[in-house]
């Protein structure tokens, strides 16, 4: 891969059992930077500041964590959150099965990229249909994720479980769109 590639992570969904059933009119009265409109979502939605983090959380004790940009700030933001609805007097809380479910990660290629050519040439793994959607979607058998190959260059992948699956993808789709650069 190039020198002046950088991958930078962009947003990173983990889940966590909070291990009890929740009340959320409960937790959404006694907290801050928490909205509740069961007729609208059936989850309070709960926003912190450091690390920046949108988290989900449901009836059932599930928690959805979004907007990290690493598995420390997930797993941290979690924690804070488990915090928070622990606060509020459910004392019952414990933090179970954390796990990161997607992670999605982008870089700049630094050159054009002839996505016509390329589409016909990897017609198995991809889909191109510039009227419906500007980029190339690659689908990747190994890592099992999904690419967003724009002709600008700019790539996004989503649907990895873990950073080295991004890197290595990146790493295969590299000398893959190296051959299809536009020149001039």
């Amino acid at each position: 891969m190039s020198k002046q590639t950088t991958i930078d992570i962009v947003n990173l969904v983990a889940t966590v059992n909070l291990g009890t059933k929740l009340d959320l009119k409960h937790i959404a009265l006694r907290t801050r930077n928490a909205e509740y409109s069961p007729k609208r979502f059936s989850a309070v939605i709960m926003r912190i500041r450091a690390p920046r983090t949108t988290a989900l959380i449901f009836a059932t004790g599930k928690m959805i964590c979004t907007g990290a940009k690493s598995e420390e700030h997930a797993f941290t933001a979690a924690k804070k959150f488990a915090r928070i609805v622990k606060k509020t007097g459910i004392e019952e809380i414990k933090f179970l099965d954390f796990k990161v479910q997607n992670m999605v990660g982008r870089c700049d290629m630094k050159f054009p990229i002839r996505l016509e050519a390329l589409a016909a040439n990897h017609a198995s793994f991809s889909t191109y249909e510039p009227e419906l959607f500007p980029g190339l979607i690659y689908r990747m058998a190994d890592p099992s994720v999904v690419l967003l190959i724009f002709v600008s260059g700019k790539i996004v992948i989503t649907g990895a479980k873990r950073r080295d699956d991004i890197v290595r993808a990146f790493g295969n789709i590299y000398s893959i769109v190296q051959q299809f650069k536009k020149s001039g």
